[in-house]
């Protein structure tokens, strides 16, 4: 094995992950793969339909920024062993069909969908982190430290979709609060299925 490769890493980490709260950690793991996996397919959505306008280039940035969240949580699903939501090919097609939809209605609804996934998302890892320190913040310090960087970063999403005008939408309260409820549907069965 090459000194430093995952596999290394996996087998010197085994033992120290062996006095977890196992299924606490899945159901984490398991939602937040699947969170970021949808928030990879809305901005996917959002780039088919505004990927060449003014907007693209903020679009693309979060984008990318999903596109590592979601690499790091199918590393941390190899290592803890997690099985992956059966819902995957569902928020696949949803995902884009959201973001896509949501850029139909203009630059300012794209943002609008990004303020209210972001902001369903960074509460929802602000309730992990809560968990987690219950639990024991030392031993799940590594998760931890993703978890709030993640959760950071999602905070920015939110606020840069603010600040590109998402409430100048139409229907702006009413367009947040479906795609929250969308949100939290989608965050209760991906940690159970």
């Amino acid at each position: 094995l090459p000194a430093g490769g995952p596999s290394l890493r996996l087998c010197s980490t085994r033992g120290a992950r062996e006095d977890i709260n196992k299924a606490v950690i899945e159901r984490i793991i398991r939602v937040d793969h699947a969170g970021e996996f949808g928030a990879n397919r809305i901005y996917a959505g959002q780039m088919a339909v505004l990927g060449r306008s003014s907007v693209g280039p903020i679009i693309q940035q979060m984008w990318d920024q999903e596109k590592d969240h979601l690499k790091k949580f199918n590393e941390l699903m190899v290592a803890y062993r997690v099985r992956p939501t059966v819902l995957l090919p569902f928020w696949n097609v949803a995902g884009f069909v959201l973001g896509a939809g949501s850029a139909l209605l203009g630059k300012k609804g794209a943002m609008a969908c990004t303020v209210a996934v972001e902001e369903s998302i960074s509460e929802h890892y602000n309730n992990q982190i809560r968990t987690l320190i219950e639990e024991d913040p030392e031993k799940y310090k590594e998760l931890l430290q993703v978890i709030k960087q993640f959760r950071d970063e999602e905070q920015e999403h939110h606020d840069i979709g603010l600040e590109h005008d998402a409430e100048a939408t139409p229907a702006y309260s009413v367009l947040k609060t479906a795609i929250q409820l969308g949100c939290k549907a989608a965050i209760f069965l991906s940690e159970r299925i």
